[in-house]
């Protein structure tokens, strides 16, 4: 099983199974991260912003037209700002690194 490694506002990191397929935004709720994710994933918004570290941030899909314009809501955005529940979670994303903006 793939993990995930999200850091929090505080600077703890917590270390997640993920199921191939769901979302990032879907495991960080499940884990109870304060990630309101208040579309359900329907990209209608941006509170499920997170920063993908940029290590990992050439190896998951590129930004939708879609995501972009949700994105250019955001106030904290970074160079590698994502909408968490964009990000679906493959093999290839095992141990990917993220963190909640501040």
């Amino acid at each position: 099983m793939p993990t995930i490694h999200i850091t929090d506002t505080a600077g703890t990191v917590h270390t997640l199974d993920a199921k191939p397929g769901d979302s990032v935004m879907q495991i960080a709720r499940a884990a109870e991260l304060p990630v309101p994710g208040d579309c359900n994933g329907s990209l209608a918004c941006a509170t499920c912003h997170m920063i993908v570290d940029p290590a990992w941030s050439d190896r998951i899909p590129p930004v939708s037209d879609d995501e972009e314009a949700m994105l250019d809501a955001v106030f904290n955005l970074s160079p590698t700002s994502r909408l968490s529940c964009q990000i679906r979670i493959t093999p290839a994303l095992d141990g990917i690194r993220l963190a909640l903006p501040a």
